[in-house]
């Protein structure tokens, strides 16, 4: 069964259900372990006696007395039930006549990434249930009716949701009896300041995404990731030539090198028009008097891109490496 981690309530459910039916459990993914045994800890759950096993365990019982709850409800990546669907888990593998159980529904843009995983299981001959399996943990209107008629709060401030169901939230504590200019509807970064006299939005902090790669914490730009991604969808040519000090002059080359472009044995002819094409613009670098290394450079990815795309209908990243002598 894959449930969100967070929810307490629906992991009891399946192991009292389990206990019931003489089925032990083993849990599987970080954050659903980590809740677990923090829920244990401090009286949250109450697991019966023997019920709970340790994952390597499952292989002492037969599948028909076993119950695994997983994270991966939503199609992560790297999540328990991804992996068992991807035949990468180490421990539990999907065999023919399993059930799995999706305990939750798709949140709005995972729909794909859950397809996937339900089909791959499907592949393996899991009978998958993942249509009414699942009641929102939302609140309804009359819920939230009742929280405001119990608190009686000075000021609302809905949260949870997108815009629209903040939006519908506003509405019934405004109908709760809530004034207007108490109810918040916040974005993303704002600060509200709240005092015994008012509340205002006093200012914003910025927020968003933030990337981590390898050591470094939000120090990778827009320009670096577009640099990336011009990679990894069409490579890139590198011309390398060796120019006079000064003057800048051709000496040797150019010579082409590409990674991610073309595969440079099958492609004699595309490599020999494009070291041409190099060899061109230096001479009309020299024509024109040219040394300074901006400019000469600026000239040849021009040059070289534009050729590209009206040979191949290709943009590589293009870059030129000047050997001065």
């Amino acid at each position: 069964m894959a449930t969100f981690a967070s929810n307490i309530d629906r992991i009891r459910q399946i192991i009292n259900t389990a206990y019931k039916y003489g089925r032990k459990v083993a849990v599987q993914g970080r954050s659903i372990e980590n809740i677990v045994e923090t829920a244990q800890e401090i009286g949250y759950l109450d697991i019966p006696g023997n019920t709970l096993i340790d994952i390597d365990r499952i292989k002492d019982y037969p599948d028909e007395k076993l119950v695994i709850i997983t994270t991966g409800s939503q199609g992560e990546t790297m999540a328990a039930l991804n992996r068992i669907a991807n035949k990468q888990n180490k421990w539990a593998k999907i065999k023919p006549g399993d059930t799995v159980i999706f305990s939750s529904n798709p949140i709005p843009g995972n729909e794909k990434a859950v397809s996937k995983v339900i089909n791959e299981l499907t592949i393996q001959g899991a009978d998958v249930i993942y249509q009414d399996a699942h009641v929102s943990g939302h609140a309804s209107e009359e819920d939230i009716k009742l929280i405001y008629s119990l608190v009686k709060p000075k000021y609302a401030v809905p949260v949870h949701g997108e815009y629209r169901h903040l939006k519908a939230q506003a509405y019934i504590a405004r109908d709760m009896g809530i004034p207007k200019e108490n109810i918040f509807i916040l974005q993303a970064g704002d600060v509200l300041s709240l005092s015994e006299e008012r509340a205002e939005i006093s200012g914003h902090v910025q927020t968003g995404s933030l990337f981590v790669d390898g050591l470094g914490v939000g120090d990778v730009g827009n320009a670096v990731l577009r640099d990336r991604q011009i990679l990894a969808e069409n490579g890139m040519v590198m011309v390398v030539a060796a120019v006079l000090q000064g003057t800048g002059e051709l000496v040797s080359g150019p010579e082409i090198i590409t990674r991610g472009f073309i595969y440079v044995r099958e492609s004699d002819e595309i490599m020999t028009e494009m070291t041409e094409v190099a060899a061109e613009t230096f001479r009309k670098l020299e024509e024109k008097g040219i040394s300074d290394w901006n400019k000469m450079k600026s000239m040849i990815r021009d040059e070289m891109g534009s050729f590209i795309w009206g040979r191949m209908k290709r943009r590589p990243m293009v870059m030129s490496v000047f050997i001065e002598v």
